[in-house]
């Protein structure tokens, strides 16, 4: 069986707010809980490697849940977060999926990096699946697949939608909005309700529209793997 590839972020503070970012705990949390129950093993890269910050907003009580609690009191875990792997270091072939997971600091460093590009395009023309969720599907914006096209186009997505983005106030200070974005690079955006629990798959690629989505992407991962 195949690893998983999770993708964290190294950003820890806004480049125009001074304000902490990172990691969105509970979107790395109920994707590996899924995944790890399946019988898959995990793997944690980052653009540079090494440390992911974690945003201070995803570990208020409101946002922690059990689960949550369980991982993040975990030295195991947290030192995977400590000591993630570069994304040069990553040999595609090992993994039969990729999962991207958000926090607002993926925004700077996400879309542009080519070594994840190349990771995920592999992935897929290897017959596995990209997934992301939240601001994490901004990592699925420049995949090219073998034709030279954008992996999404023609593609039903989804992410964080505009409106969750005006709601949390961050609007003006992001680089762009997802939603907008992915439409932009011709995806085919769909979305549900403001903070529902809402995911897609389509041509292997499967993605969830906000935090609370990250343990149904892990679901529709496995159900996917499973069929392949």
């Amino acid at each position: 069986m195949k690893k998983i590839l999770l993708v964290v972020t190294n950003t820890s503070k806004y480049p125009n707010l001074d304000r902490a970012t990172g990691l969105w705990l509970g979107e790395a949390v109920h994707f590996a809980a899924d995944i790890e129950k399946a019988g898959y093993e995990i793997d944690y890269v980052s653009p540079k490697g090494g440390y992911t910050p974690l945003d201070p907003h995803s570990l208020q009580p409101d946002q922690m849940t059990e689960l949550d609690w369980k991982y993040y009191t975990n030295t195991d875990f947290l030192n995977k977060l400590s000591t993630t792997l570069p994304a040069d270091s990553i040999n595609p072939n090992d993994y039969a999926a990729i999962y991207y997971a958000g926090g607002h600091g993926v925004m700077w460093d996400f879309a542009e990096d080519e070594k994840l590009q190349n990771i995920a395009s592999t992935i897929h023309a290897n017959g596995g699946v990209v997934s992301a969720v939240c601001h994490g599907v901004v990592g699925l914006l420049n995949i090219k697949n073998g034709d030279g096209e954008y992996l999404i186009k023609n593609t039903k997505v989804t992410g964080f939608t505009n409106t969750e983005e005006i709601a949390v106030g961050l609007d003006k200070v992001v680089p762009f909005l997802t939603e907008d974005e992915l439409v932009r690079k011709g995806a085919n955006y769909v979305k549900d309700a403001d903070w529902s629990v809402f995911t897609v798959t389509d041509n292997r690629i499967v993605t969830g529209q906000n935090p609370a989505s990250g343990g149904a992407v892990a679901k529709d991962v496995i159900k996917l793997l499973k069929s392949l």
